[in-house]
C-alpha cells in the first residue's frame, strides 16, 4: 500500500547508514528501532474508508524488497480494492476481519490467521463489524511500487461481505473479549442485561442497591475481571469517586461470596499491549471517530482542544484498547450511567447512537430501556428511551 510504503521508506535512514558501512568494508550490523520512535500515521481517506492507523513502518535491507507496517482498522474500517505485483502476506495479530478476492466469497480472518495474497489478485481487507483489527502487512516492491489502488469498498458490498461470512452487526461482538455467556442473539443476555443496571447504581452512588445488582450479575456468569473492566471505565463518566467507591463495593461482594463457597470465574487481563505514545493517540482518534460516527468536532472542543486530546488519547486510547471487555459492553455501561445522571442527556443521545454503531441492534436497545426500568427505575428508562428514539430518528434521516 503506498501510504504503508511511504512510512517505510521514511524509516530507512537507519537502514541506509548500516549499509553504507558495509559498503565501506565494514561487517553488516543488526538494527533496532524502539516502538516509541517510529512513526504513525492514518490512512489516506483516498485509499480507505474508515479510521486506519499505520504503524511501526519496515523497509528491508537491500537486495531484500520486502516492506510493511502493522495495521490497525477501527470496525467496518477496509482498504479499497488493490492489488499487489508480488503479492502480499497478512498476519493477523488482533481481531476479527475480512477479506475478499474480486469475484470470490469474503472470508473472515481471526488473530492467529496468516493470510496470502497472490500476485495481482485484486482484493480488499479490513476489520469486522464490531472491533478493530490490526495485522502486519508485508509486500514487496516492483519497479519501487508495492501497490496498485483502486475503487473503494462501497457500503453495500461491505454489508454483503458481512452478511455471507455471518459476521452482521446483530450476531457479532468483540470475539477476544466476550463474557464466556454471550451468544450470537437479537436480544441482551443475562450477563448484557446486568451491565446497565450496575453501571446506573455506580452513577448514582447508591450502594446498597449496586451491591444487589453485582450479586445478580456475578450470578449470571459475569466474571470478576469484566465486573472491574466496567467500574473502572466508569470513573470516566462518573468520576473517580464513585468508580473507587463502586470497586470497593465489588470486593466486598466478591468476598462475601467467597466466604459462602462461591468462586466466580476470574475473567482475564488485556491479550494484548495498549499502544503508547504517538500510536496510543492514532489509535485513540480512529476509535473515537468510529465511535462517533466521524471526527469529533465542535464548539466546545475548539474552545478546550485539550479535553479532546485527553478522550483521544485516554479514554478512548488507553481504556477502549483494552480487550478484555468488548464495546458492546462498554457502551452498555455508558448509556446505563448516562442515563442515570440527569442533565447528560446529550452525551446520551450520542452513546446512544454509538451503540448502534458497535453492533447492538435495535431490539437489545428496546430491552435495554425495559431493563433499566425494571431495574434502576422509571426516570432513568425513560431519558434512555428517548435517547433511543433520537438516535433512531437520526439513523432514518441518513439513509440514502
Amino acid at each position: 500500500m503506498r501510504s504503508l510504503l511511504c512510512l517505510a521508506l521514511s524509516a530507512a535512514s537507519a537502514v541506509a547508514s548500516a549499509q553504507s558501512a558495509d559498503a565501506h568494508g565494514m561487517p553488516p550490523v543488526v538494527v533496532v528501532r524502539a516502538a516509541a520512535a517510529q512513526p504513525a500515521a492514518t490512512g489516506r481517506p483516498e485509499t480507505f474508508t474508515g479510521g486506519v492507523r499505520i504503524s511501526s513502518p519496515f523497509q528491508a535491507f537491500p537486495p531484500g524488497q520486502a516492506g510493511g507496517a502493522t495495521v490497525t482498522f477501527a470496525a467496518r474500517a477496509r482498504t479499497a480494492w488493490h492489488t499487489h505485483p508480488r503479492g502480499q502476506t497478512l498476519i493477523v495479530i488482533h481481531g476479527l476481519g475480512l477479506v475478499q478476492q474480486d469475484g470470490q466469497a469474503a472470508q473472515a480472518i481471526h488473530e492467529g490467521d496468516v493470510v496470502t495474497i497472490p500476485p495481482n489478485v485484486r482484493h480488499w481487507h479490513g476489520a469486522g463489524p464490531a472491533e478493530s483489527m490490526t495485522h502486519i502487512a508485508i509486500a514487496e516492491k516492483e519497479v519501487g511500487s508495492t501497490v496498485t489502488w483502486q475503487g473503494k469498498v462501497s457500503d453495500q458490498d461491505y454489508q454483503a461481505a458481512l452478511d455471507s461470512t455471518g459476521l452482521s452487526p446483530q450476531t457479532s461482538a468483540k470475539p477476544a473479549a466476550q463474557s464466556a455467556t454471550q451468544t450470537a442473539s437479537h436480544t441482551l443476555t443475562a450477563t448484557q442485561q446486568a451491565i446497565p443496571v450496575i453501571a446506573a447504581f455506580t452513577a448514582s452512588s447508591d450502594m446498597p442497591r449496586l451491591h444487589a445488582a453485582l450479586e445478580k450479575g456475578l450470578d449470571a456468569g459475569l466474571p470478576v475481571g469484566e465486573a472491574k473492566e466496567i467500574l473502572v471505565q466508569l470513573y470516566a463518566y462518573a468520576g473517580f469517586p464513585r468508580s473507587l467507591n463502586a470497586l470497593s463495593e465489588l470486593l466486598h461482594v466478591v468476598e462475601e461470596r467467597k466466604q459462602r463457597g462461591i468462586e466466580d470465574p476470574p475473567g482475564r487481563e488485556p491479550r494484548r499491549a495498549v499502544p503508547t505514545g504517538r500510536d496510543l493517540v492514532a489509535a485513540g482518534r480512529a476509535n473515537q471517530a468510529e465511535i462517533a460516527g466521524g471526527p469529533v468536532q465542535g464548539c466546545v472542543m475548539d474552545f478546550a482542544p485539550v479535553i479532546n486530546q485527553f478522550l483521544q488519547a485516554h479514554l478512548f486510547g488507553d481504556i477502549f484498547e483494552r480487550d478484555n471487555l468488548d464495546w458492546q459492553s462498554r457502551e452498555l455501561a455508558t448509556v446505563g450511567a448516562l442515563a442515570a445522571t440527569p442533565g447528560a442527556e446529550a452525551q446520551l443521545r450520542s452513546h446512544m447512537r454509538a451503540s448502534l454503531r458497535v453492533g447492538l441492534g435495535v431490539a437489545q436497545l428496546r430491552q435495554l430501556v425495559e431493563t433499566l426500568a425494571n431495574g434502576v427505575n422509571q426516570d432513568v428508562a425513560i431519558r434512555a428511551k428517548n435517547a433511543l428514539a433520537n438516535a433512531l430518528a437520526s439513523a432514518s434521516k441518513d439513509q440514502p
